[in-house]
């Protein structure tokens, strides 16, 4: 199966071979490589993907998986009517 074929990150539709290519490109944290290819920042907030990641990186590095470390986990948010905002003032 070729690596651009195999999807790391369901959420954000990332490919093994994005990854591999942002690793290349120097890019060797966690961080740095979600900020480029929004890894961990879908829906399920890296719970599928991060373990992938984070051996991904290991293995470029050539380092052992615990010594990596995951992303920063922020709680999701949502949108606020204006309105809302404006009718709160007045309480």
């Amino acid at each position: 199966m070729s690596e651009k074929d195999i999807i790391i990150c369901r959420c954000e539709d990332v490919t093994l071979a994005e990854l591999r290519e942002c690793l290349e490109a120097g890019y060797t944290t966690f961080e740095e490589i979600k900020r480029i290819l929004r890894i961990g920042m879908g829906p399920c907030q890296g719970q599928t993907c991060a373990n992938l990641i984070q051996r991904e990186i290991a293995k470029y590095l050539k380092q052992p998986t615990e010594s990596i470390p995951t992303h920063k986990t922020r709680p999701l948010t949502s949108g606020v009517v204006l309105q809302d905002i404006a009718e709160a003032e007045d309480e």
